[in-house]
């Protein structure tokens, strides 16, 4: 008989004016009500509170907007914006829930399961050349499919979190 590990809940509630750029390397519920401005990459749950105000770039699994972010925003899993939310930028999610009342001025893109290189460079926020050496080199996980590539996002993800991509 197996048993599950329940592992605690790390909620972080930041209700303060913050700058620079945070990065979290395990899982976190992390609920923003103040005012932040600079980069944030998170695992787990982001909730930017109807009281928040964002400026910057914004990467987590499960993001969850009520208030007003200027900037960009991948969501590997799920975006899903309240009907306080006020976005001017680009959002990248994997699935996307809009409230009715939710005000988005920009640009969207859905990420799919299998990315080609130029998505694969813009997901991983780094030069097409670079993408195309690694993917070359047989460092990036991927197939190539005639003269282009394609790569599982999943694979992708793992990879990225297992630090191999800066070797």
């Amino acid at each position: 008989m197996a048993f599950k590990k329940r592992m605690e809940e790390k909620v972080l509630d930041v209700d303060a004016a913050m700058q620079g750029n945070l990065t979290f390397k395990e899982p976190v519920n992390l609920r923003i009500h103040g005012k932040f401005e600079g980069n944030l990459e998170t695992m787990g749950n982001l909730t930017i509170a109807p009281t928040a105000q964002v400026i910057g770039n914004i990467t987590g699994d499960n993001v969850i907007i009520g208030g007003h972010l200027k900037g960009k925003v991948l969501a590997r899993e799920r975006l899903t914006l309240l009907p306080t939310a006020v976005i001017e930028g680009e959002i990248f999610p994997v699935k996307l829930n809009v409230a009715e009342g939710a005000v988005f001025e920009g640009r969207c893109s859905m990420l799919h399961d299998f990315l080609n290189a130029e998505e694969l460079a813009r997901y991983l926020e780094v030069d097409l050349s670079s993408i195309l050496e690694l993917a070359n080199s047989g460092k990036v996980p991927g197939a190539k499919e005639g003269n282009s590539w394609r790569f599982e996002r999943q694979a992708i993800d793992s990879w990225v979190a297992s630090g191999k991509i800066g070797k």
